[in-house]
């Protein structure tokens, strides 16, 4: 068994900055991808930020030089730096990882439950 356990949402200015973090825990051999997705009301998923296990990452346009992504291998947990925060940054937050479980042959994805971000004045 695998959760995802994400924290530091919140709300928060315009211009304004919030760190959230996702800790990942259970029978875990391996993480390879970990991602940062966000869901507005009305709007399907998307994609905000990932990093492989290699450092390897990618950001959507809308967030590229507000965020920045990265990870700690050893805690297995991945965090989202959100800097100059916009009201259209207001969504809930999703963590995504592929897992590779012990006794398992194959890397799954597994989510975590959302932490909301709302960016208002």
């Amino acid at each position: 068994q695998v959760q995802l356990v994400e924290s530091g949402g919140g709300l928060v200015q315009p211009g304004g900055s919030l760190r959230l973090s996702c800790a990942a825990s259970g029978s875990i051999i391996s993480i390879n991808r970990m991602d940062w997705y966000r869901q507005s009301p009305g709007k399907e998923r998307e994609l905000v930020a990932g990093i492989t296990s290699g450092g390897r990452i990618d950001y959507t346009d809308s967030v590229k030089g507000r965020f920045t992504i990265s990870r700690d291998n050893a805690k297995n947990t991945v965090y989202l730096q959100m800097n100059s925060l916009k009201p259209e940054d207001t969504a809930l937050y999703y963590c995504h990882a592929d897992i590779l479980l012990y006794l398992a042959y194959t890397y799954r994805d597994y989510w975590g439950q959302g932490t909301q971000v709302t960016v208002s004045s």
